[in-house]
């Protein structure tokens, strides 16, 4: 069975990739591939900054979710999980879906209007609910946590 440092350090790893793939995405790829399509559909050049505008927003959301992770790790290492300053960062969290989440009901709306092809509406829908998911996972695992630092402090309490 893996431990939890194990666990914390393969976590931070992997952490650190995807950063550095999402910080990759916001600087070549995102762009460029919103001026290729630009390129390829005339018709709809105009979408091209506010697409890659979008899309960086929300890359930089995940950014925010992984640097707030990072933050609780360090506070799972140091067993300082169980206090008030975890709540912050789980906040942070919580503020983060909840923007891109915004952000991609608006790219929806906006997509769903005036979009004839059925796929990118189709996966708008499909990432909103799952961004949705996420946001309603982090805000109960923040009730979870507040049960659990209440538990821990009445038992540090009686001990």
């Amino acid at each position: 069975m893996i431990t939890e440092h194990r666990a914390v350090t393969a976590l931070r790893v992997f952490l650190v990739l995807l950063f550095a793939l999402m910080v990759f995405f916001q600087t070549f790829a995102l762009p460029g591939q919103f001026a290729y399509m630009a390129e390829q559909s005339p018709d709809r050049a105009y979408l091209r900054w506010p697409m890659t505008a979008v899309a960086v927003f929300l890359v930089l959301c995940m950014q925010v979710v992984i640097l707030s992770t990072w933050k609780l790790l360090t506070l799972v290492e140091t067993d300082r999980i169980f206090s008030e300053v975890a709540f912050r960062w789980v906040d942070v969290i919580v503020w983060a879906v909840g923007a891109g989440w915004v952000v991609l009901l608006g790219a929806l709306t906006y997509v769903a209007l005036t979009w004839d092809d059925p796929g990118l509406p189709l996966l708008l829908i499909l990432s909103s609910t799952g961004v949705a998911v996420l946001g309603l996972l982090m805000v109960v695992m923040r009730a979870l946590l507040r049960r659990a630092t209440a538990l821990r402090a009445d038992m540090e309490a009686v001990i």
